[in-house]
């Protein structure tokens, strides 16, 4: 029987937090806004994380990166967040993260939806 997933209290307190944006906005707004929405939610559920700052992405082995983008969210220092306002998540938004996950040098990632009609959610792990 395999043990708990790893992260498994951060993811939880994320997803919660984000079900809880898509709860009073819904869908249709700018991938933005549900970004400043979950940040209040996160910040209320006791989370430390760090919104819209630049990460190294580093190549194989070496030891400085080679490069820096964006992350939405990297919470606890351990779990990528990815947000997305769109009608429906494709593959290509999952090989997204996965590889965001291997850049960065975390193992698990949260891609989360808010433009269906539903939140949607996968969580990731490298």
């Amino acid at each position: 029987m395999p043990g708990p997933l790893k992260y498994s209290d951060i993811t939880e307190k994320i997803i919660g937090a984000a079900f809880e944006v898509h709860k009073f906005l819904g869908n249709g707004f700018q991938e933005v806004i549900y970004q400043r929405a979950l940040a209040y939610e996160m910040t209320k559920a006791g989370l430390g994380f760090s919104r819209e700052i630049e990460q190294g992405i580093f190549y194989k082995d070496l030891p400085e990166p080679i490069g820096t983008r964006r992350a939405d969210f990297v919470v606890e220092n351990k779990v990528l967040v990815e947000l997305k306002a769109i009608v429906q998540l494709e593959d290509v938004h999952w090989a997204q993260v996965l590889n965001y996950l291997k850049a960065y040098r975390l193992e698990v990632g949260l891609l989360i939806n808010f433009g269906s009609k539903s939140m949607t959610f996968k969580r990731l792990v490298l």
